[in-house]
């Protein structure tokens, strides 16, 4: 008996002792490099600004702070007035900022007590009806001076998962796009409304999937040439710390077939096959065009990219010194949210992809940066959107502010 204890002894130890190894082995592989998406800022980003120190960006451009006090800021979407409209995911918020003269007049709470709101999209047949995407449902109401009215149920949507949030917009064919992301980090879902972009009519009929195989799509934009939408997408995690890429991918809304982007089986850097997820043979690579679509744009792994935005082009109506040079025009601006899956952090910042006319990337570089510091991150930029006078915002989750970036001659 007690022979027999001092072998169950020493077996645990050298069970726990194997289970400390591995946790401690994972940790350096995986998430050492985790301390800046979540430790609290090291400074006040606002006083940062203020001093005029950290932060860089190209000659002629200023970055400011327009609005404060915003934790978990996310989406941001204009109004037919001009305001400022912002999911607050975390706090369960949509908050209005109203704004006069390029300043803010009020910022007020329209609707609160939701779960994870985060997608935004006004009517363009009816500028007063707001949709929105909950975790689980999207909705709509009418907006009115003092509020909104209340909260309609179009259609229900599928419990989030590792990946919650969920992404609106209205297309130039007039229909509403929402995206839906994965319920991990790599698995076979079985539920095809994950990992996908679906359309659908105004009323929530109609719903039907344009685009498969998308790990994490959290943003996506139209772009007014070609009328085809472009969505960030996050790659999966665990590889190491230069695989597989994040990445911007063109998808045709007009498409008559499901788009397939390849995710499970195939990860970004133009689809590779993830043999150490998928063991099965295949008689063609599983990942070979045009069955499963390539990405339009590499990132680096882990950038975590989310909002993008096309510089406008100059345009008759706007003030001469709001544009920005000819030379950033119909360029595309991404932000990068920040990697918590790299030994060395990568991101927290804005990047500037120079494009030719067929979309294809001709430079990668960095717009804005200086939310990472040495001593941790400052901020973490999501949503980018200009307004008609041709000024970016940038919505800061962590640090809980939208910024203002503005060019003058």
């Amino acid at each position: 008996m007690f022979r027999a204890q001092k072998v169950i002894q020493v077996v645990l130890i050298l069970a726990g002792a194997g289970f400390l190894i591995f946790v401690i082995w994972f940790y350096y592989q995986n998430l050492r490099g985790i301390g800046p998406a979540l430790e609290k800022p090291p400074a006040d980003v606002t006083q940062v600004i203020q001093n005029d120190s950290g932060f860089k960006m190209p000659a002629g451009f200023s970055l400011s702070v327009l609005a404060k006090d915003l934790p978990g800021v996310r989406v941001m979407i204009f109004d037919k007035d001009n305001n400022l409209w912002l999911s607050q995911t975390r706090q369960g918020k949509i908050t209005k900022i109203t704004l006069k003269n390029g300043q803010v007049a009020e910022q007020k709470t329209i609707l609160s007590g939701l779960q994870n709101p985060h997608g935004l999209a006004f009517d363009p047949e009816n500028p007063n009806i707001l949709y929105l995407a909950e975790e689980t449902k999207i909705s709509k109401t009418e907006i009115t001076p003092v509020g909104a009215g209340p909260l309609q149920k179009i259609i229900d949507l599928p419990k989030g998962g590792n990946h919650f949030t969920r992404t609106l917009g209205f297309g130039p064919d007039g229909r509403l796009y929402v995206s839906i992301g994965s319920t991990c980090n790599v698995c076979r879902e079985t539920d095809p409304r994950y990992a996908s972009i679906w359309s659908l009519k105004k009323d929530g009929s109609d719903f039907k999937q344009l685009a498969k195989g998308l790990r994490n799509s959290v943003f996506f934009i139209w772009n007014q040439k070609d009328g085809k939408m472009w969505a960030t997408e996050m790659g999966r995690d665990l590889l190491g710390d230069d695989i597989p890429p994040d990445e911007v991918n063109i998808i045709d809304t007009q498409s008559p077939t499901v788009l397939n982007y390849g995710w499970p089986v195939c990860y970004g850097g133009k689809n590779i096959h993830d043999t150490k997820f998928d063991k099965n043979t295949y008689i063609r690579n599983p990942c070979q065009a045009p069955f499963e679509l390539p990405s339009q744009i590499d990132l680096p792994a882990h950038s975590a990219p989310l909002g993008l935005a096309f510089v406008p082009a100059s345009s008759a109506g706007r003030p001469a010194n709001s544009v920005w040079p000819k030379e950033y025009q119909n360029n595309l601006i991404v932000a990068f949210h920040g990697s918590w899956n790299r030994s060395v952090p990568t991101g927290y910042k804005l990047v500037r992809l120079i494009l030719d006319n067929n979309g294809n990337e001709i430079v990668q570089e960095d717009f804005i940066t200086g939310w990472l510091t040495p001593q941790g991150a400052i901020g973490r930029p999501v949503d980018v959107i200009f307004d008609t006078a041709g000024n970016l915002y940038v919505s800061d989750d962590k640090a809980g502010v939208i910024y203002k970036v503005e060019y003058k001659k």
